[in-house]
C-alpha cells in the first residue's frame, strides 16, 4: 500500500516508543503521539488514557494508520493487565473501525509464546505457527491482542500486522537477548514495512535482528519486505565472558520467554 502519511503512534513516552518518535520520521511518516503521560519535549501529544473512548477517537480521527506500542510491558496483576492490555486494546480497535483506519501495527511480544522450547544445535527455527503458550498474563494479553487483530480482520477488513518483539534496545544485555534482539534501526525497518507492505489481512511475524543465534523463524517478517541489517553476535562474546552460556535444565534458559516464565518482571506502577 502507499506509505501513510500520519501514523498515530501510542505508548510514545515509552522505551520502544521513544526510539520510534527518532527513527520512524526518516521514513516519511507525520507522528501523532499519544501516551498516559506527558511527553516532554512534545507539547502536541495526546496525553489520554485508553480507557477514554472519546479521546482515543479523537486521536485516531484523521489518521492513515496505527503503531499501538501502549500498554504495560511487564508482568502485572490480571486486573492492571485486562484494563491497559486487553480492555485498551480493544477500544483502540474500536476507535479505528469508528474512524476507518484500515492498517494497525500492533506490538505483540514473544511472550505470547514464552514457554515454547528454545530450539537447540540443529533444531528449526520456531515457526510462526508454533501453538501459543504465553508465560505470564502479560503474555496472554498478547495472545489476545493477536485474536483480536485477526477478527476485526475478518469482520470489519481492518489489517493488522501483529509483531511479536523480541528486546529492542539499543544493544543486548544478555546472554539470551543474542537470540531475540532487534536493533532499534531495524525495529524502525520492520515497522516501516508493517505499514507499507501490500494485503497483510491478519499476518504475525517475529521481531528480531538477523541474528546469528536466531531462535524463530523470520520468513513472514521478511515476505513483507523487511530486510534486517544488523547482528547481536558483536555483543556476544563480553556478554558470555559475563553471564556464561545458557544453561541446560535451566527453565528460564530452557523456555523462549526466559525469566518471564520462573520470576517475570513487575510492572512497577
Amino acid at each position: 500500500m502507499p506509505a501513510p502519511r500520519t501514523v498515530l503512534l501510542t505508548g510514545a513516552a515509552g522505551g520502544l516508543g521513544t526510539l520510534m518518535r527518532g527513527l520512524l520520521p526518516r521514513y516519511g511518516y507525520e507522528l501523532r503521539l499519544l501516551d498516559l503521560r506527558p511527553i516532554e519535549g512534545e507539547p502536541d501529544a495526546i496525553t489520554a488514557d485508553l480507557a477514554d473512548r472519546e479521546a482515543l477517537r479523537e486521536a485516531v480521527r484523521g489518521v492513515d494508520a496505527i503503531v499501538h506500542l501502549a500498554g504495560i510491558s511487564l508482568e502485572s496483576t490480571f486486573e492492571k493487565i485486562l484494563k491497559a492490555n486487553i480492555e485498551g486494546t480493544y477500544h483502540l480497535y474500536e476507535a479505528a473501525r469508528e474512524e476507518g483506519v484500515r492498517r494497525v501495527v500492533f506490538a505483540s511480544s514473544n511472550h505470547a509464546v514464552g514457554f515454547a522450547p528454545r530450539p537447540r544445535g540443529d533444531d528449526p527455527l520456531i515457526p510462526i505457527d508454533t501453538p501459543r503458550r504465553p508465560d505470564t498474563f502479560y503474555g496472554l494479553s498478547k495472545s489476545f491482542g493477536e485474536d483480536l487483530a485477526q477478527l476485526y480482520w475478518d469482520k470489519h477488513g481492518l489489517e493488522t500486522v501483529s509483531v511479536r518483539i523480541g528486546s529492542c534496545f539499543p544493544e543486548p544485555t544478555s546472554v539470551r537477548m543474542l537470540s531475540v534482539w532487534m536493533s532499534p534501526e531495524d525495529g524502525a525497518r520492520l515497522f516501516h514495512a508493517a505499514l507499507t507492505a501490500e494485503h497483510v489481512g491478519h499476518t504475525v511475524v517475529y521481531g528480531s535482528s538477523a541474528n546469528t543465534r536466531l531462535w524463530w523463524d523470520l520468513t513472514t517478517a521478511r515476505a513483507l519486505g523487511y530486510e534486517p541489517r544488523d547482528d547481536s553476535e558483536p555483543f556476544a562474546e563480553k556478554l558470555v565472558a559475563e553471564q556464561g552460556e545458557l544453561e541446560e535444565g535451566n527453565p528460564a534458559h530452557e523456555r523462549l520467554g526466559g525469566h518471564f516464565v520462573t520470576d517475570p518482571p513487575i510492572w512497577p506502577y
